[in-house]
């Protein structure tokens, strides 16, 4: 059942991403006559009134079909409605849409989250130090400890919020190399302590330790709506920006980072591996995966959003469009070379599964 609900959420996920598509050309007046969830041969179709909607065997992606170079098609090459013949606007409208959509949706699941389980927080209020870098670490030298507890940095004061970990780090970022008066508390005695942060290589103030919660994750219902919209903005950007970190390290170190690079097959395993733990874990691998996808199809490369969107770009730049054989010979080759990828990610995950190396040894 595990296994099942993780395939449900990317099968959930590319259904989101082709909606916005969809959403985006009807609400605008463009003829669709294809949306489907698959590639490949048709497993199951339906004809409406315009739009053919189908599943398909190959389950990496989906795609929502324009009549415009559809030779069956009965609509006039000259018909305004065609998405070839609309304004470059209403054209990127449509393009970015699946992206604005995966974004959304994955807010969205931030709210059902924190609406359906309750907001988290921590039993005891504070930032706990598990551990001190180093004997010559600016904490060191301040008198922090092993298992310290910081409950306030100059006026901030930490109680149990879920993010009281990052507010910490936040504090000590826009420190730079000047003073800051923390009050700890060790054990029964409650301190005053004076750290003074150091600049890393990489510009970010640090003290030296290692950072964690206090007391045990718990739930409570949110005060008001508010409330949770807050909190699911301050999770959605968090992990976006933390998302779009990792991309920028996968293309700046790829060397390392490739293997790190997850298929259709390994983000089924770790989804079915949350969800058999805790279902309530569904709710951020559904975000996540699902801004993963928004990043990914935004990236400037043939045969996604953002290919299509460097051609508009391109357009509107020149006056004109580069011609459609040119365009369509690198939108084929960017889809043969991803599909190439996504194969080359199925096999290595599979040979990975755990049921596979059994069988190996």
């Amino acid at each position: 059942m595990s296994v099942l609900a993780a395939i449900a959420v990317i099968a959930l996920l590319i259904f989101v991403h082709e909606s916005g598509h969809f959403l985006a050309a009807r609400l605008q007046g463009i003829h669709v006559n294809r949306f489907s969830i698959g590639f490949g041969p048709i497993l199951w179709k339906y004809q409406g009134p315009e739009t053919e909607y189908a599943l398909r065997a190959i389950p990496l992606g989906g795609f929502v079909g324009f009549p415009d170079d559809d030779p069956e098609s009965e609509i006039p090459p000259e018909d305004p409605d065609l998405l070839k013949n609309r304004p470059i606007l209403d054209r990127a409208i449509v393009i970015s849409a699946g992206v604005v959509a995966n974004l959304l949706f994955a807010y969205l699941v931030f709210v059902a989250q924190f609406t359906a389980i309750g907001v988290p927080y921590f039993t005891e209020p504070g930032v706990l130090i598990p551990q001190v870098i180093s004997e010559t670490s600016p904490a060191a030298v301040a008198g922090i400890q092993a298992n310290d507890v910081i409950l306030k940095a100059d006026d901030q004061v930490f109680g149990s919020e879920y993010n009281v970990v990052q507010s910490f780090v936040d504090v000590i970022g826009d420190q730079g190399d000047q003073p800051l008066n923390l009050t700890v508390q060790r054990a029964d005695q409650v301190l005053t302590l004076t750290v003074t942060p150091e600049v890393s290589n990489s510009g970010k103030s640090i003290i030296g330790v290692q950072l964690g919660h206090n007391g045990d994750l718990d739930y409570r219902q949110a005060n008001t709506v508010f409330e949770v919209l807050a909190i699911s903005a301050r999770e959605f950007q968090g992990m976006f920006l933390q998302t779009v970190q990792g991309f920028a390290m996968l293309i700046t170190n790829f060397s390392e980072m490739a293997s790190q690079v997850a298929g259709p097959v390994r983000i089924v395993e770790q989804g079915a591996g949350l969800a058999s733990n805790n279902a309530a874990t569904l709710f951020p691998f559904t975000a996540i995966i699902s801004i993963n996808l928004a990043i990914i199809n935004i990236l400037p490369l043939p045969a996604l959003d953002g290919g299509q969107l460097a051609f508009l770009l391109i357009e509107a730049l020149r006056g004109r469009p580069l011609p459609d054989r040119l365009q369509e010979n690198v939108m084929q080759t960017g889809l043969v070379l991803l599909l190439g990828l996504g194969i080359f990610l199925i096999v290595r995950d599979t040979s990975q599964l755990e049921i596979f190396q059994d069988l190996l040894q």
